[in-house]
C-alpha cells in the first residue's frame, strides 16, 4: 500500500510539473502602442570584460514589420546589468515609435541590431509581437 501511494504521488507530481512547463517554446513579448506613442525596447552595447569594444553607434534594421512603426537607437551611456558590470559603457537604447495608425492592427516586428566592434561586425536579432491602436 505504501509503495502504491508513493508511486501515485510521484506520478501526480510529474503530471503537474509537465502541465506547468511551457511546451510551445519561448514566449514572445507583446508591445502595445497607440498612434504617436513610443516605447524603449532594450539597451544595446557590446563589451568584453565590462569594457566597450564598439566602434561607433549600433544601427537597427527592420526586417519585417508594419510601416506605421519605426525603430531608432538613442545613443547614450548604458549599464550592462546582464553581465553585472559596475560602470556604464557607451551604447544606446532601441526605441519603437508608432505613427499614423488608422486602425487596430496586430503584426510581427523582426529586426536586427548591427554592431561594429574591434573584433569585427556583429549582429543580434529580435522579434516582438505588436498591437497597434489609433
Amino acid at each position: 500500500m505504501r509503495i502504491w501511494s508513493a508511486a501515485f504521488i510521484a506520478a501526480l507530481s510529474l503530471g503537474i510539473a509537465d502541465a506547468a512547463m511551457d511546451t510551445t517554446g519561448h514566449a514572445q513579448t507583446v508591445i502595445v502602442l497607440k498612434s504617436g506613442e513610443s516605447v524603449e525596447l532594450h539597451t544595446v552595447y557590446y563589451i568584453s570584460n565590462c569594457r566597450s569594444i564598439m566602434v561607433g553607434v549600433p544601427q537597427v534594421e527592420v526586417l519585417e514589420g508594419p510601416p506605421q512603426v519605426s525603430l531608432t537607437v538613442q545613443e547614450g551611456m548604458v549599464l550592462p546589468r546582464n553581465q553585472n558590470c559596475p560602470n556604464r559603457v557607451p551604447g544606446g537604447t532601441v526605441t519603437a515609435i508608432a505613427k499614423d495608425v488608422k486602425q487596430a492592427t496586430e503584426a510581427k516586428l523582426t529586426y536586427r541590431v548591427k554592431y561594429k566592434t574591434k573584433d569585427g561586425d556583429r549582429q543580434r536579432g529580435h522579434v516582438y509581437l505588436l498591437s497597434l491602436f489609433p
